[in-house]
């Protein structure tokens, strides 16, 4: 085998153990989520990570490999900080504590999309496009979920900004003279620091 198949193939043996873990950890997630759209896209997630552990399986039988995973200590040490996220979660306010669970998403996410992204290449160097083909997909639906975990953060980051000049400002008037208001006396407040 090649150095560069070997390599493939401890990625993708690390990739395999990071999934299943998270078929574990995403049910944990989503019923710690408050907000409806937040649990939505979690519990969505996990089932887009089912599909994706059958998608590395196929990988493995085109590559003609078993399909056996290694532990992937990342994903152990991103999903413990995910338990910790939501534990510290129940003693914050929803808004919070769905942040800090965003936030643990996308490191996972990130994680992910760079495992892929480098077994992709490696699939592709190879000459395997059937592979690089299935990895690709995956990689579009975890850079998917992390596009849709910033698009449920940004509003909520927004209102939290808000609220933290002291603002009572309903989000969909913010402009004009509101807005305004809230950031010269954000400018104050920051002058007196």
């Amino acid at each position: 085998m090649s150095q560069v198949k070997e390599l493939l193939m401890d990625q993708l043996h690390d990739l395999l153990h990071a999934e299943t873990q998270l078929t574990g950890a995403l049910p944990k997630m989503a019923a710690a989520a408050r907000h409806p759209k937040l649990k939505e896209a979690l519990e969505k997630h996990l089932l887009e990570t089912e599909v994706h552990v059958e998608r590395l399986r196929q990988v493995f039988e085109l590559l003609g490999e078993p399909a056996e995973a290694t532990p992937c200590r990342a994903m152990m040490g991103l999903l413990e900080e995910g338990k910790e996220t939501i534990e510290k979660g129940k003693k914050r306010e929803p808004m919070t504590a769905d942040l800090s669970l965003i936030a643990s998403a996308q490191r996972v996410e990130h994680y992910e999309i760079s495992a892929y992204g480098t077994a992709r290449g490696l699939a592709r160097q190879l000459g395997e496009t059937a592979a690089a083909r299935l990895l690709t997909h995956t990689l579009g639906e975890e850079q998917s979920a992390d596009f849709l975990l910033t698009a449920l953060s940004d509003p909520m980051l927004q209102e939290i900004s808000l609220n933290d000049m002291g603002a009572d400002v309903d989000l969909e008037t913010v402009g004009g003279r509101q807005a305004e208001n809230s950031t010269s006396s954000r400018k104050k407040k920051i002058e007196k620091v």
